[in-house]
């Protein structure tokens, strides 16, 4: 299951999974593009470690970077926790 988290630059989707046995927790960024569809880049918490970027410059995924890791803490708390809302009590 994947849970909403931020949304960032108008249409930039962040969310992420539950923890995993082994401890990461999968991070999925999504921005619609008219011309490809999506762009779209994996980041596995808590190593920092990305996967499977399409359409994303070097740039933006380094800007994505500094989000993750100014928010980690609350992204891995969330994750053990059912999201943001389920942690919130909304």
């Amino acid at each position: 299951m994947m849970y909403p988290f931020l949304q960032i630059d108008g249409d930039t989707e962040i969310v992420h999974s539950e923890m995993q046995p082994d401890g990461e927790v999968k991070v999925y960024i999504e921005k619609p593009d008219a011309k490809d569809g999506f762009h779209h880049a994996t980041c596995f918490l808590p190593g920092y470690r990305w996967e499977d970027i399409s359409g994303f410059s070097d740039e933006e995924i380094a800007r994505f970077q500094e989000v993750l890791e100014s928010t980690a803490h609350l992204i891995i708390e969330f994750s053990q926790q059912g999201g943001f809302e389920h942690a919130s009590g909304l």
